[in-house]
């Protein structure tokens, strides 16, 4: 076996194998002046091979991982696993109007035609139960960074309220706490669109305990700043926030940082400078239980 890397994601991908005691080879990725990709892969390739590259800012990669899938197809790659931590097009899961791309389906249906396997972390899935759903193959493995945030968290913290910024976090938010011993509280949002959203925070006690803001993702960081505002309005005078993915599109971080957000803390689903949980343990495991039958996600 061989891991193809890419440079936005080779130092999470050394330390992957590492653990899996495989070898290392980096795609060399060029882009011409009107934008299209050249990519080359090494001449030869053993049977199966993993890919690994996270797909935040996706349309490029997706473009370059067509490519490198096929190429490595020609090349004798008889299997080829995708290990993206961070998972793109997953969010819009339905036609909300007539017209509108269902873009979950058609990139799931894109993933399968090309990979035999893909390996995820905590993807952004609302109206559907299992990854299986939107990538159609019996190896679409949906991870959860539960674990590795926990000790993470324990480490940092003696004691901590979570805080969950919606309904659809409170499962997690409960499992995080149940792991942790720390309590926990779920706001409630309405999104009215792409950087605004109202949060309505529960009855409670936010004083003499840091707070910690919980999401699986931060993309313009309005809820995180939306949360830390109305927590210090609360009394709060210690907030933290811990994100799986750490998207922080155009102005996020400032936002974050400006609405009194101490700590920030993500996985290194993404190379960001909060990027201080590792995932490569838990992608590792992935691999050999994928490789040994058992089943994972």
């Amino acid at each position: 076996m061989l891991i193809l890397a890419f440079s936005d994601y080779l130092r999470q991908a050394r330390r992957l194998a590492t653990r899996l005691g495989l070898p290392l080879a980096e795609v060399d990725v060029h882009h011409f002046p009107d934008g299209e990709s050249f990519i080359a892969l090494p001449p030869a390739l053993p049977e199966h091979v993993l890919i690994c590259r996270s797909l935040n800012q996706p349309n490029d990669k997706l473009i370059e991982l067509l490519l490198s899938a096929r190429t490595a197809r020609e090349l004798g790659a008889k299997r080829l696993t995708l290990i993206a931590p961070y998972l793109c097009y997953m969010r819009q899961d339905f036609a909300n109007r007539p017209g509108v791309a269902v873009s979950q389906r058609h990139i799931g249906r894109l993933m399968a035609d090309l990979f035999d396997a893909v390996i995820t972390v905590d993807p952004h899935l609302h109206r559907i139960d299992r990854l299986q759903q939107a990538i159609p193959l019996e190896h679409a493995i949906s991870l959860n960074a539960t674990a590795a945030i926990a000790d993470f968290l324990k480490q940092q913290l003696d004691t901590a309220l979570l805080l969950g910024p919606d309904s659809e976090s409170r499962q997690w938010v409960a499992t995080l706490a149940k792991m942790t011993g720390f309590s926990f509280q779920v706001a409630e949002k309405v999104r009215l669109g792409d950087t605004e959203v109202t949060l309505t925070l529960p009855d409670a006690d936010y004083r003499h305990q840091p707070v910690v803001i919980v999401d699986d993702m931060a993309s313009t960081g309005r809820t995180l700043a939306k949360a830390a505002e109305l927590l210090k309005a609360k009394g709060a005078d210690e907030i933290h926030a811990v994100v799986t993915h750490a998207l922080f599109c155009a102005d996020a971080e400032r936002v974050i940082q400006e609405a009194g957000i101490q700590a920030l803390w993500s996985t290194d689903s993404i190379d960001h400078a909060t990027s201080c949980i590792r995932l490569d343990a838990l992608l590792a495991d992935a691999v050999k239980a994928m490789l040994t039958g058992h089943g994972v996600g």
